[in-house]
């Protein structure tokens, strides 16, 4: 059974290209021997991340990140089992969420700076259908 898992989580500071770029080399190394692909987004102090395969592959890695000291205030946005894969392109892409259109962010969110904390989790998992549509993520997993 397949599953879509969509979470936010805050850092205690800026994240940097450097972190990014640890987290994606990490996902991109493990995510294909779990069946995980997905998409990382990300501000200037907060995460976003939509991560797709089996239950019991996505479930163990969430709680892995809820556990990672690297984050805080780990929100679960939407949890959904689903037919097919959104991002099954991507071992892991990512976005920069303050280089998104800003008439994209307020389609979705109260101001046209996205606080995926104050959005519904049908809301984010919509903004990232459209970021992915649009080909808007950067860095594909091979």
């Amino acid at each position: 059974m397949l599953v879509r898992l969509t979470y936010a989580s805050r850092t205690a500071e800026p994240i940097s290209n450097e972190l990014v770029d640890r987290i994606l080399n990490k996902a991109r190394t493990h995510n294909p021997e779990l069946g995980i692909t997905g998409v990382l987004c990300y501000g200037e102090r907060t995460f976003v991340q939509a991560l797709e395969g089996g239950r019991a592959q996505v479930n163990a890695l969430y709680n892995r990140i809820v556990q990672d000291t690297g984050h805080c205030d780990v929100t679960l946005l939407d949890y959904c089992e689903i037919q097919s894969r959104q991002y099954a392109s991507w071992n892991m892409a990512k976005v920069r969420l303050d280089k998104v259109n800003l008439s994209v962010l307020l389609k979705y969110s109260e101001r046209p700076v996205l606080d995926p904390f104050s959005v519904t989790g049908p809301a984010m998992s919509a903004l990232l259908a459209e970021l992915a549509a649009a080909a808007a993520f950067t860095c594909r997993g091979e």
